[in-house]
């Protein structure tokens, strides 16, 4: 039974058949531009288009920008807002005719890395945060998802911790390396005082650029670099259909 991975982002939808003994995917990935507005049935459409190049798929899991409860769409990220209150799991089965499963982007990337990357045998409380556009987040517990947790969302300096510490915010403002960790560092600090999480882990395209910034920051938590950079979101989201989600 094939898998089919889809991420479904601002810019662009990418879907690709995963291997979950290899954890990667199992043909090359496909993108398309994410309709404009990503109302649910336009992106239906460009999904029901991914899944016709890929004929063995016989179930589909998604990661959505959104916070998701009971499949259902609860908040809408770089997406139309008339997903809010979608029942997405039953607007893609429509689409494709096959069993589906919807997780939130985020806690799809942190499944991908806690299965196959840099959180794979850690214990304990792990925190992923995806640091893009804005800033996302998946905790696990003893290998558990402790679904939607937006710490993005957590209030720094008076507004969205994301607006102040997102890895855009430093090309935005043209910030240092050092001038953009302090933010970072406050952040962290933070989020520790929440959670007190034993591992920290750090995704997005930024991560690739770990060795010039993670000795600016000072965590109690062990830091580490995700593994999957962005083969993860896809990983993650065909790993929904394996973990009941809520």
């Amino acid at each position: 039974m094939e898998t089919l991975g889809i991420d479904v982002g601002g810019s662009g939808i990418k879907g690709a058949p995963v291997d979950f003994e290899a954890g990667d995917f199992a043909a090359d990935r496909i993108r398309i531009p994410t309709p404009q507005p990503a109302t649910p049935q336009a992106v239906a459409e460009v999904v029901a288009e991914i899944v016709k190049a890929f004929p063995k798929t016989k179930r589909i899991g998604f990661g959505l920008p959104a916070i998701i409860r009971r499949q259902t769409a609860l908040t809408a990220a770089n997406i139309d807002d008339s997903w809010i209150g979608t029942d997405a799991a039953a607007l893609f089965r429509e689409a494709t005719g096959m069993q589906c499963a919807v997780i939130n982007d985020a806690d799809a990337a942190g499944l991908a890395e806690m299965e196959y990357g840099a959180a794979r045998g850690l214990d304990g409380t792990v925190v992923l945060l995806t640091l893009g556009t804005g800033i996302g987040s998946a905790l696990f517990h003893n290998g558990q998802l402790f679904p939607n947790s937006e710490f993005g969302h957590l209030e720094l300096k008076g507004g969205p911790a994301e607006k102040h510490a997102a890895a855009s915010v430093r090309e935005e403002e043209d910030l240092s390396w050092e001038e953009w960790a302090k933010r970072l560092n406050r952040y962290l600090k933070a989020l520790e005082r929440i959670i007190a999480p034993d591992h920290i882990i750090i995704g997005g395209g930024i991560s690739k650029k770990h060795k010039i910034f993670f000795p600016l920051l000072k965590t109690r938590a062990s830091l580490l670099p995700a593994e999957l950079l962005n083969r993860a979101g896809i990983v993650g989201a065909a790993l929904a259909t394996k973990h009941p989600p809520v």
